[in-house]
Protein backbone atom coordinates (compact mmCIF):
# COMPACT_ATOMS: atom_id res chain seq x y z
CA UNK A 1 0.00 0.00 0.00
CA UNK A 2 1.16 3.50 -0.83
CA UNK A 3 0.77 5.39 2.44
CA UNK A 4 0.90 8.71 0.64
CA UNK A 5 -2.34 7.75 -1.09
CA UNK A 6 -3.79 6.71 2.28
CA UNK A 7 -2.75 10.04 3.79
CA UNK A 8 -4.49 11.95 0.99
CA UNK A 9 -7.65 9.91 1.60
CA UNK A 10 -7.41 10.55 5.36
CA UNK A 11 -7.03 14.31 5.03
CA UNK A 12 -9.85 14.47 2.45
CA UNK A 13 -12.22 12.48 4.65
CA UNK A 14 -11.41 14.67 7.68
CA UNK A 15 -11.65 17.92 5.68
CA UNK A 16 -14.99 16.98 4.13
CA UNK A 17 -13.92 17.28 0.48
CA UNK A 18 -11.06 17.59 -1.97
CA UNK A 19 -11.19 21.40 -2.15
CA UNK A 20 -10.47 21.91 1.56
CA UNK A 21 -8.05 18.99 1.63
CA UNK A 22 -6.19 20.47 -1.33
CA UNK A 23 -5.78 23.75 0.55
CA UNK A 24 -4.39 21.93 3.58
CA UNK A 25 -2.01 19.77 1.53
CA UNK A 26 -1.09 22.53 -0.95
CA UNK A 27 -2.03 20.41 -3.92
CA UNK A 28 -4.75 20.51 -6.58
CA UNK A 29 -8.11 18.76 -6.22
CA UNK A 30 -7.38 16.87 -9.44
CA UNK A 31 -4.16 15.43 -7.97
CA UNK A 32 -5.97 14.43 -4.79
CA UNK A 33 -8.78 12.73 -6.69
CA UNK A 34 -6.26 10.80 -8.78
CA UNK A 35 -4.30 9.63 -5.73
CA UNK A 36 -7.48 8.51 -3.93
CA UNK A 37 -8.57 6.66 -7.08
CA UNK A 38 -5.29 4.72 -7.04
CA UNK A 39 -5.93 3.79 -3.38
CA UNK A 40 -9.44 2.58 -4.23
CA UNK A 41 -8.02 0.44 -7.03
CA UNK A 42 -5.40 -1.00 -4.66
CA UNK A 43 -8.06 -1.88 -2.05
CA UNK A 44 -10.68 -2.96 -4.57
CA UNK A 45 -13.30 -0.84 -2.80
CA UNK A 46 -15.01 2.50 -3.40
CA UNK A 47 -14.22 4.83 -0.50
CA UNK A 48 -16.20 7.93 -1.51
CA UNK A 49 -19.45 8.54 -3.37
CA UNK A 50 -20.91 11.78 -4.66
CA UNK A 51 -23.78 13.33 -2.75
CA UNK A 52 -24.80 16.34 -4.84
CA UNK A 53 -21.72 18.57 -5.03
CA UNK A 54 -20.14 16.92 -2.00
CA UNK A 55 -18.31 13.68 -1.30
CA UNK A 56 -19.42 11.30 1.43
CA UNK A 57 -17.79 8.17 2.74
CA UNK A 58 -19.12 4.76 1.74
CA UNK A 59 -19.37 2.03 4.35
CA UNK A 60 -15.97 0.75 3.19
CA UNK A 61 -14.68 4.32 3.42
CA UNK A 62 -15.74 4.56 7.05
CA UNK A 63 -13.90 1.33 7.82
CA UNK A 64 -10.80 2.59 6.02
CA UNK A 65 -11.00 5.90 7.89
CA UNK A 66 -10.98 4.08 11.24
CA UNK A 67 -7.75 2.29 10.33
CA UNK A 68 -6.25 5.47 8.88
CA UNK A 69 -7.01 7.30 12.15
CA UNK A 70 -5.06 4.68 14.08
CA UNK A 71 -2.16 4.65 11.63
CA UNK A 72 -1.63 8.40 11.52
CA UNK A 73 -2.31 8.93 15.23
CA UNK A 74 0.39 6.36 15.95
CA UNK A 75 2.63 8.18 13.51
CA UNK A 76 2.08 11.38 15.47
CA UNK A 77 2.86 9.57 18.71
CA UNK A 78 6.08 8.25 17.15
CA UNK A 79 7.15 11.75 16.16
CA UNK A 80 6.42 13.06 19.67
CA UNK A 81 8.41 10.23 21.24
CA UNK A 82 11.42 10.86 18.98
CA UNK A 83 11.24 14.60 19.60
CA UNK A 84 11.25 14.03 23.35
CA UNK A 85 14.33 11.80 22.95
CA UNK A 86 16.11 14.51 20.97
CA UNK A 87 15.24 17.12 23.55
CA UNK A 88 16.53 14.93 26.35
CA UNK A 89 13.13 14.39 28.00
CA UNK A 90 11.85 10.89 28.68
CA UNK A 91 8.09 10.51 29.17
CA UNK A 92 6.61 7.18 30.22
CA UNK A 93 3.48 6.42 28.22
CA UNK A 94 0.74 4.66 30.19
CA UNK A 95 -2.26 3.42 28.20
CA UNK A 96 -5.20 2.48 30.38
CA UNK A 97 -8.78 1.46 29.68
CA UNK A 98 -11.56 2.23 32.15
CA UNK A 99 -14.72 0.11 32.07
CA UNK A 100 -17.74 2.40 31.85
CA UNK A 101 -19.24 0.88 35.01
CA UNK A 102 -16.34 2.24 37.10
CA UNK A 103 -17.27 5.62 38.67
CA UNK A 104 -15.25 8.44 37.12
CA UNK A 105 -14.18 9.74 40.52
CA UNK A 106 -12.97 6.26 41.44
CA UNK A 107 -11.06 6.02 38.16
CA UNK A 108 -9.28 9.27 38.96
CA UNK A 109 -8.47 8.18 42.51
CA UNK A 110 -7.02 4.93 41.18
CA UNK A 111 -4.98 6.59 38.41
CA UNK A 112 -3.75 9.53 40.46
CA UNK A 113 -0.64 7.70 41.81
CA UNK A 114 0.61 7.23 38.24
CA UNK A 115 0.53 11.01 37.74
CA UNK A 116 2.47 11.61 40.94
CA UNK A 117 5.48 9.49 40.00
CA UNK A 118 8.92 11.15 39.96
CA UNK A 119 9.35 10.55 36.22
CA UNK A 120 7.02 12.35 33.74
CA UNK A 121 4.04 10.18 32.72
CA UNK A 122 1.57 10.64 29.88
CA UNK A 123 -1.70 8.85 30.65
CA UNK A 124 -3.68 7.84 27.57
CA UNK A 125 -7.12 6.93 28.87
CA UNK A 126 -9.92 5.13 27.02
CA UNK A 127 -13.40 4.28 28.26
CA UNK A 128 -15.71 1.54 27.02
CA UNK A 129 -17.36 -1.80 27.57
CA UNK A 130 -15.15 -4.30 29.38
CA UNK A 131 -15.02 -6.90 26.54
CA UNK A 132 -13.92 -4.21 24.05
CA UNK A 133 -11.19 -2.98 26.40
CA UNK A 134 -9.97 -6.53 27.02
CA UNK A 135 -9.66 -7.03 23.27
CA UNK A 136 -7.45 -3.91 23.13
CA UNK A 137 -5.44 -5.26 26.06
CA UNK A 138 -4.87 -8.57 24.24
CA UNK A 139 -3.49 -6.64 21.25
CA UNK A 140 -1.13 -4.73 23.61
CA UNK A 141 -2.82 -1.46 22.78
CA UNK A 142 -3.48 -1.00 26.50
CA UNK A 143 -1.21 -1.54 29.49
CA UNK A 144 -4.03 -1.91 32.00
CA UNK A 145 -7.81 -2.14 32.30
CA UNK A 146 -9.67 -0.89 35.40
CA UNK A 147 -12.90 -2.78 36.05
CA UNK A 148 -15.49 -3.44 38.73
CA UNK A 149 -15.41 -7.19 38.10
CA UNK A 150 -12.73 -9.82 37.52
CA UNK A 151 -11.83 -11.15 34.09
CA UNK A 152 -14.99 -12.86 32.76
CA UNK A 153 -14.58 -16.58 32.13
CA UNK A 154 -16.38 -16.20 28.81
CA UNK A 155 -13.63 -13.93 27.45
CA UNK A 156 -10.81 -15.81 25.74
CA UNK A 157 -8.08 -13.31 26.60
CA UNK A 158 -4.89 -14.31 28.36
CA UNK A 159 -4.81 -11.76 31.15
CA UNK A 160 -4.64 -11.63 34.93
CA UNK A 161 -6.73 -10.01 37.66
CA UNK A 162 -5.11 -7.90 40.34
CA UNK A 163 -7.57 -7.15 43.14
CA UNK A 164 -7.34 -3.50 44.20
CA UNK A 165 -9.91 -3.48 46.99
CA UNK A 166 -13.57 -3.35 47.91
CA UNK A 167 -15.99 -0.71 49.14
CA UNK A 168 -19.41 -0.83 50.74
CA UNK A 169 -22.12 1.29 49.11
CA UNK A 170 -23.74 4.52 50.23
CA UNK A 171 -27.01 6.11 49.11
CA UNK A 172 -27.40 9.80 48.21
CA UNK A 173 -30.10 12.23 47.15
CA UNK A 174 -30.49 15.92 46.33
CA UNK A 175 -31.58 18.21 49.20
CA UNK A 176 -34.83 18.87 47.32
CA UNK A 177 -35.70 15.17 47.41
CA UNK A 178 -34.73 14.49 51.04
CA UNK A 179 -38.01 15.74 52.64
CA UNK A 180 -39.93 13.17 50.58
CA UNK A 181 -38.02 10.26 52.16
CA UNK A 182 -39.84 9.23 55.31
CA UNK A 183 -38.59 6.88 57.99
CA UNK A 184 -35.20 5.47 58.83
CA UNK A 185 -32.77 4.01 56.30
CA UNK A 186 -33.29 1.71 54.44
CA UNK A 187 -37.10 1.77 54.97
CA UNK A 188 -37.14 5.32 53.58
CA UNK A 189 -36.35 3.89 50.13
CA UNK A 190 -39.72 2.15 49.94
CA UNK A 191 -41.67 3.93 47.20
CA UNK A 192 -38.89 6.48 46.71
CA UNK A 193 -37.68 7.40 43.20
CA UNK A 194 -34.50 5.44 42.49
CA UNK A 195 -31.67 5.59 39.96
CA UNK A 196 -30.11 2.14 39.70
CA UNK A 197 -27.10 0.55 37.96
CA UNK A 198 -27.64 -1.06 34.56
CA UNK A 199 -27.97 -4.83 34.12
CA UNK A 200 -24.26 -5.18 33.28
CA UNK A 201 -23.18 -3.68 36.62
CA UNK A 202 -21.47 -6.01 39.07
CA UNK A 203 -23.68 -4.75 41.92
CA UNK A 204 -27.05 -4.98 40.14
CA UNK A 205 -27.87 -8.54 41.29
CA UNK A 206 -26.65 -7.77 44.81
CA UNK A 207 -28.88 -4.71 44.93
CA UNK A 208 -31.98 -6.56 43.75
CA UNK A 209 -31.42 -9.32 46.32
CA UNK A 210 -30.91 -6.67 49.01
CA UNK A 211 -34.23 -5.04 48.13
CA UNK A 212 -35.97 -8.42 48.41
CA UNK A 213 -34.42 -9.17 51.81
CA UNK A 214 -35.56 -5.84 53.20
CA UNK A 215 -38.94 -5.95 51.39
CA UNK A 216 -38.26 -2.65 49.69
CA UNK A 217 -40.04 -1.49 46.54
CA UNK A 218 -38.51 1.77 45.26
CA UNK A 219 -39.89 3.41 42.13
CA UNK A 220 -37.19 2.96 39.50
CA UNK A 221 -36.82 6.14 37.44
CA UNK A 222 -33.86 5.07 35.35
CA UNK A 223 -31.07 2.54 34.83
CA UNK A 224 -27.56 3.76 34.01
CA UNK A 225 -24.28 2.12 32.99
CA UNK A 226 -22.40 5.39 33.56
CA UNK A 227 -21.96 6.52 37.18
CA UNK A 228 -21.39 10.14 36.13
CA UNK A 229 -24.73 10.21 34.32
CA UNK A 230 -26.41 8.70 37.38
CA UNK A 231 -24.92 11.47 39.52
CA UNK A 232 -26.11 14.13 37.08
CA UNK A 233 -29.69 12.87 37.33
CA UNK A 234 -29.37 12.51 41.10
CA UNK A 235 -28.09 16.08 41.45
CA UNK A 236 -31.32 17.32 39.85
CA UNK A 237 -33.44 15.47 42.40
CA UNK A 238 -34.61 12.74 40.04
CA UNK A 239 -33.91 9.92 42.45
CA UNK A 240 -31.79 8.30 45.13
CA UNK A 241 -28.57 6.75 43.80
CA UNK A 242 -25.64 4.66 45.02
CA UNK A 243 -21.89 5.18 45.03
CA UNK A 244 -18.92 3.55 46.79
CA UNK A 245 -18.67 4.55 50.45
CA UNK A 246 -14.97 5.41 50.04
CA UNK A 247 -16.09 8.21 47.70
CA UNK A 248 -18.72 9.72 50.01
CA UNK A 249 -16.97 13.07 50.44
CA UNK A 250 -16.23 13.45 46.71
CA UNK A 251 -19.78 12.52 45.65
CA UNK A 252 -21.33 15.01 48.07
CA UNK A 253 -18.98 17.80 46.98
CA UNK A 254 -19.27 17.07 43.26
CA UNK A 255 -23.05 16.72 43.00
CA UNK A 256 -24.24 18.78 45.98
CA UNK A 257 -26.16 15.82 47.40
CA UNK A 258 -26.55 14.51 50.93
CA UNK A 259 -26.07 11.10 52.47
CA UNK A 260 -29.23 9.04 52.90
CA UNK A 261 -27.57 5.99 54.43
CA UNK A 262 -24.97 3.30 53.92
CA UNK A 263 -24.93 -0.47 54.08
CA UNK A 264 -22.22 -3.08 54.47
CA UNK A 265 -24.45 -5.69 52.79
CA UNK A 266 -23.60 -4.32 49.34
CA UNK A 267 -19.99 -4.49 48.20
CA UNK A 268 -18.37 -3.21 45.03
CA UNK A 269 -15.01 -4.65 43.98
CA UNK A 270 -12.36 -3.06 41.81
CA UNK A 271 -9.70 -4.80 39.73
CA UNK A 272 -6.70 -3.99 37.61
CA UNK A 273 -6.46 -6.37 34.65
CA UNK A 274 -3.17 -6.73 32.80
CA UNK A 275 -1.37 -9.22 30.58
CA UNK A 276 1.28 -9.55 33.28
CA UNK A 277 0.92 -12.16 35.99
CA UNK A 278 3.68 -10.37 37.90
CA UNK A 279 3.21 -6.61 37.86
CA UNK A 280 6.24 -4.81 36.44
CA UNK A 281 4.95 -1.62 34.79
CA UNK A 282 5.88 1.18 37.24
CA UNK A 283 2.51 2.94 36.84
CA UNK A 284 0.61 -0.27 37.58
CA UNK A 285 2.80 -0.89 40.63
CA UNK A 286 2.05 2.63 41.93
CA UNK A 287 -1.70 2.17 41.34
CA UNK A 288 -1.98 -1.23 43.02
CA UNK A 289 0.20 -0.29 46.00
CA UNK A 290 -1.72 2.94 46.68
CA UNK A 291 -5.13 1.33 46.21
CA UNK A 292 -4.37 -1.53 48.57
CA UNK A 293 -2.66 0.72 51.09
CA UNK A 294 -4.36 4.12 51.29
CA UNK A 295 -7.56 4.06 49.25
CA UNK A 296 -9.14 0.75 50.25
CA UNK A 297 -6.79 -0.23 53.05
CA UNK A 298 -8.09 2.60 55.23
Amino acid sequence: MNFKHLHYFWVTARAGGVMRAGEQLHTSPQTLSGQIKLLEERLGRQLFRKAGRKLELTEDGRVALGYADEIFNLGGALENAMREKREGTSVLEFRVGVADAVPKTMAYRLLEPALNMPAPVRVICSEGKLPDLLAQLALHRLDLVLADEPLPRSVSVKAFDHALGTSHLSFFCAPSLAPRLTGDFPACLNGAPMLIPGPASSVRQQFEAWLTRHQLHPRVIGEFDDGALTGAFGREGRGVFMAPTVLEAEVQAQYGVQLVGRTDELVEEFFAISVERRITHPCVVAITDTARGRLFGA
